[in-house]
């Protein structure tokens, strides 16, 4: 079995190597390498989106569709306190806690609500949850232009001849720590052994004494924090409006489907990929209009692989 999976991701690094070949021939090495280093910033957020939703769906069984609007309140409160003249730091930590607290307050009062209900009603809930916040957003922030910046931007290294910010740096490297990190909290702490053991049969877990209310409010505050530390990122690297942050989390959902819901290393991989092979295609004249889609496309191909001859379910059973 090991070496099957072993085999699979094999088989799509390859595809994905041949793909961006493909994409970049015939066009200056310069210029693919700034797409390529581009699509690696863009695809380290679709990756921090699916970690955090896999991270909250390991352990509540809730597949999050609000962590977009998290986001998106929390780096627009931080635009307006920047906007104001507040210091950069708070800022940012604000925005940072605005998506914790909008996290907890789903995970506290209205999650148990529906913890028995089945996946696809958690699902819609969370969705239904997104557009009050994104209303509300919308309602205190008009849609007009606006630039929100890091100090990061200003500062680049060059990579290759390329010059490279701080910001997009940040941005892949978190991606990377926080697997890690996330990595050695699931399998080397007690409240880790918990969440895993949520994970695999809640019902047996109650039973043997697991607070599930406490481990399931740290895996919401785990997901609302990196929720705004992407959407921040999001602001700055890609735009800062909330329809569009709020929505981040559909590629999100697109590389956590690439760890099939369970494999952080995998959702980083498919986020990351996912990201340069979207940049790239801005290079092919033919190609370009389904750039769009190409994060699902991916999906849908690694999940069709993944389930051949088998039936899919909603809840992901056989």
């Amino acid at each position: 079995m090991r070496n099957l999976k072993h085999l699979n991701w094999m088989i799509y690094l390859i595809a994905m190597v041949a793909i961006v070949l493909f994409l970049g021939s015939g066009k200056p090495i310069k210029i693919v390498g700034l797409f390529f280093v581009s699509g690696l910033a863009i695809g380290s957020l679709y990756a921090l989106g699916g970690i955090g939703i896999v991270v909250l769906y390991r352990a509540t069984g809730v597949l999050n569709f609000a962590n977009g609007a998290a986001g998106a309140a929390g780096v627009m409160l931080a635009w307006q306190f920047a906007d104001w003249g507040i210091w950069g730091p708070f800022t940012w930590l604000v925005a940072i806690f605005v998506a914790l607290i909008i996290s907890l307050v789903y995970g506290r009062l209205i999650a148990p609500l529906l913890a028995w209900r089945e996946p696809v009603v958690k699902a819609v809930a969370t969705l239904g949850f997104a557009l009050i916040i994104l209303g509300i957003v919308s309602f205190i922030w008009e849609d007009d232009p606006r630039k929100f910046a890091l100090p990061s931007d200003k500062i680049g290294v060059y990579i290759l001849g390329l010059r490279v910010t701080v910001t997009r740096l940040i941005a892949f490297a978190a991606s990377i720590c926080i697997v890690i990190g996330i990595y050695f909290y699931l399998y080397h702490t007690k409240v880790g052994l918990q969440m895993r053991s949520l994970a695999n049969d809640r019902d047996l877990s109650a039973l043997l004494g697991i607070p599930i209310l406490k481990v399931e409010t740290i895996a919401w505050g785990i997901s609302g924090v990196i929720a705004g530390f992407t959407g921040l990122m999001f602001g700055d690297l890609i735009r800062l409006e909330p329809f569009v942050i709020t929505f981040m989390v559909i590629p999100s959902i697109a590389a956590a489907v690439c760890g099939r819901l369970d494999n952080l290393i995998l959702v980083l991989i498919g986020g990351l990929s996912m990201g340069v092979i979207e940049s790239l295609l801005t290079l092919s004249q033919v190609f370009k209009g389904v750039r769009p889609i190409a994060p699902f496309v991916i999906a849908a191909v690694v999940l069709l692989w993944y389930q051949r001859g088998r039936r899919l379910t909603f809840s992901g059973t056989d």
